[in-house]
């Protein structure tokens, strides 16, 4: 059983794992929904692309969707995916300033 949640884990990780899809991430909120055309011009990609995306992050749960006639409606299902993106963020802002901390040590090696 502890496999599975590794597995789960996994598959939700995978589905976030595209610059596309974090983009979206991105324009939605959870209180917020947005049309997939407002996405399309917002991101400025064709709608198959975007459609395609958004049912990627559907399956892993990751947003929710609903339809209003011709027009379908996303937002986060849940507000902690923006707090694990933020924590990516922190990660890279600490690898980057870890860098930069090493240049500056060659550099005044020089």
């Amino acid at each position: 059983m502890a496999s599975n949640i590794f597995d789960l884990r996994t598959r939700v990780i995978k589905a976030l794992a595209h610059p596309m899809r974090l983009k979206i991430i991105d324009q939605l909120e959870i209180d917020q929904e947005r049309c997939v055309c407002e996405l399309v011009d917002a991101l400025g990609c064709d709608q198959p692309l975007v459609s395609k995306h958004l049912a990627v992050l559907k399956n892993a749960g990751i947003v929710t969707s609903r339809q209003e006639g011709t027009s379908v409606y996303y937002k986060l299902k849940t507000p902690c995916v923006k707090k694990f993106l933020d924590c990516i963020d922190h990660v890279l802002i600490e690898k980057l300033e870890a860098t930069n901390e090493e240049l500056t040590r060659v550099i005044d090696r020089r």
